[in-house]
């Protein structure tokens, strides 16, 4: 039988990283939290605030640091650390500069522990992922992104406001990069079995005018208030609770494909469904000729940046 709670570490106490410690701990998933980054101060400030709660929320333990030992016997490592993404600044253009980072941070984590599962949220996603399965050596089904989870949440809920229904009622996917290439599954997009274009309120100019917004949703956030964290914050937690509680849940990360459509050698988003050892199949999500296109489209965007990439 599967633990019920367990460790998680959390690499990187910005944002991003802070945001996602506060949204495990409300899920209750995970028994401890361990906050580490490399400014320790920042590090010990969060976790006091978090430790604060724990009144409100008990039987979660919080500690922090700025030694990758403290991701000793966590199930799996999330990280968060590395360059932000500036106004004006797309994921890709960050990679060299996480590449750095990740090809030091990686090793150090692994020294500490060798059987977790590597949870990548740090920007360019599919790239990081990619070089973190290469850094680390682990097997390919215990390394994987974030992904398009916050893009297909973001695609869900426009399109809920405009049918009038309950984001979970919507079933539609964002596939490929979670970037620019990224791409909407419309040919099996549906509200309850029913495709999109049964509905009233479907147009082709409606839809594409919600993917743009979709599309453009991150650079939106950014433009007024300098990041995104609290829906992806809250995306970690699901994934996390996932994997803990063995869940088998099919959701839309990114990880290393192996002929999913011809397409190999590439960390890239496609249904996937994951449980305690991580990913456990990649599910076939019956596409048409132009989205094969444009997840291919996407695979060569990632090789593109990682056959350029100076520091990989």
């Amino acid at each position: 039988m599967p633990k019920s709670t367990s460790k998680i570490a959390i690499i990187g106490a910005g944002f991003v990283g802070s945001t996602s410690a506060y949204a495990c701990l409300i899920d209750g998933a995970a028994s401890e939290i361990a906050l580490i980054d490399v400014n320790r101060e920042k590090a010990e400030g969060e976790a006091m605030d978090l430790q604060h709660g724990l009144p409100f929320k008990p039987n979660v333990k919080v500690t922090f640091g700025n030694d990758y030992s403290l991701c000793k016997d966590a199930e799996i490592v999330v990280i968060c650390a590395g360059a932000h993404q500036k106004p004006g600044e797309t994921r890709l253009d960050l990679v060299n500069k996480n590449a750095t980072i990740f090809r030091q941070m990686i090793p150090g984590i692994t020294k500490h522990n060798k059987d977790c599962i590597f949870l990548v949220v740090s920007n360019p996603l599919d790239v990081l992922t990619y070089l973190t399965l290469k850094y680390s050596k682990f097997p390919k089904n215990r390394v994987f992104g974030s992904g398009t989870i916050l893009d297909t949440a973001r695609f869900r809920y426009l399109l809920s406001q405009h049918f009038g229904v309950s984001p979970n009622s919507v079933h539609a996917y964002i596939l490929g990069e979670h970037g620019d290439s990224s791409f909407p599954v419309w040919s099996s997009a549906n509200i309850a079995g029913v495709n999109l274009t049964h509905f009233k309120k479907y147009s082709k100019k409606a839809m594409d005018r919600l993917y743009q917004k979709t599309r453009s949703a991150a650079y939106e956030v950014i433009a007024r208030k300098g990041a995104t964290y609290y829906a992806i914050g809250l995306g970690v937690a699901k994934i996390v609770r996932a994997v803990l509680s063995d869940q088998n849940e099919v959701l839309a990360l990114s990880s290393y494909l192996n002929n999913y459509y011809g397409i190999s050698n590439v960390c890239l988003s496609v249904p996937a469904v994951v449980n305690r050892s991580g990913i456990k199949e990649h599910i076939a999500l019956p596409l048409n000729s132009l989205e094969k296109k444009q997840l291919r489209k996407s695979a060569n965007v990632i090789n593109g940046i990682i056959g350029g990439c100076t520091n990989c």
